[in-house]
């Protein structure tokens, strides 16, 4: 566990909650164990949301649509969410939720490879939420920056992996040291990139927040130099 196991339940305790769909929904999705955004992580949402008011939302990662209803029940009126989603199998579990709860008018799903998608799109975006297979988090980086508005936020849902990522690679089981390498370089990525800056939060199982910014060098884009971890 990221927090202790306490503390984040009394934490979670205080919250107010979601609509009733949104948590029948949620108990259906972890009685059949397809992964949600925990609820902490959930009501860091809901806060940027309110503080940022975005009118444009990329989703990353649709799963069976949770996440992004739950961002369109909190995103101010008139605001659009895009999801992108290329499991076969979820696709067409996401477009019946979407459609049994009203929100076919408000979210857009895009199925098909994140990675080829994002080159499609236009943006610019208010807020990107990142929640992708996470091997792929500094695959799609550069597309996920180009589509990000100046002064929006990027959000990265699981970047701490249960607490996986402050180990050695050589103390990760082998079939998730691609994983667990590509995750520290995304991480040393967003926190070292000139146009981003960047607060890692120790929320859930974990959130990186970050927010576009004119280049500190001048540049438009510089890939900084990425430390080897061992």
């Amino acid at each position: 566990m990221i927090m202790e196991e306490r503390l984040t339940a009394f934490i979670n305790s205080l919250d107010e909650g979601n609509p009733v769909y949104l948590n029948e929904l949620e108990k259906e999705a972890r009685e059949t164990n397809v992964p949600v955004i925990r609820p902490e992580t959930q009501s860091l949402l809901r806060t940027l949301i309110a503080i940022g008011r975005p009118r444009e939302i990329l989703e990353i990662g649709t799963a069976i649509g949770f996440s992004a209803l739950c961002m369109s029940e909190y995103a101010p009126e008139g605001c659009h969410i895009t999801t992108i989603e290329k499991y076969e199998k979820r696709i067409p579990e996401a477009r019946k939720n979407f459609r049994r709860f009203g929100k076919e008018d408000v979210i857009t799903l895009l199925d098909g490879d994140a990675a080829k998608v994002l080159t499609r799109l236009e943006g610019p975006y208010d807020l990107i939420f990142m929640d992708a297979a996470k091997g792929q988090y500094p695959i799609l980086l550069p597309e996920v920056l180009r589509l990000l508005k100046e002064g929006g936020l990027l959000v990265s849902d699981n970047v701490l992996q249960d607490g996986d990522i402050l180990e050695s690679r050589y103390a990760v089981t082998r079939r998730k040291r691609t994983i667990h390498a590509r995750m520290r370089e995304y991480l040393y990525e967003i926190k070292h990139h000139p146009c981003l800056v960047t607060s890692i939060l120790p929320v859930g199982d974990g959130v990186a927040v970050s927010t576009k910014i004119r280049s500190r060098n001048g540049l438009e884009s510089t890939e900084p130099e990425r430390e080897r971890y061992e």
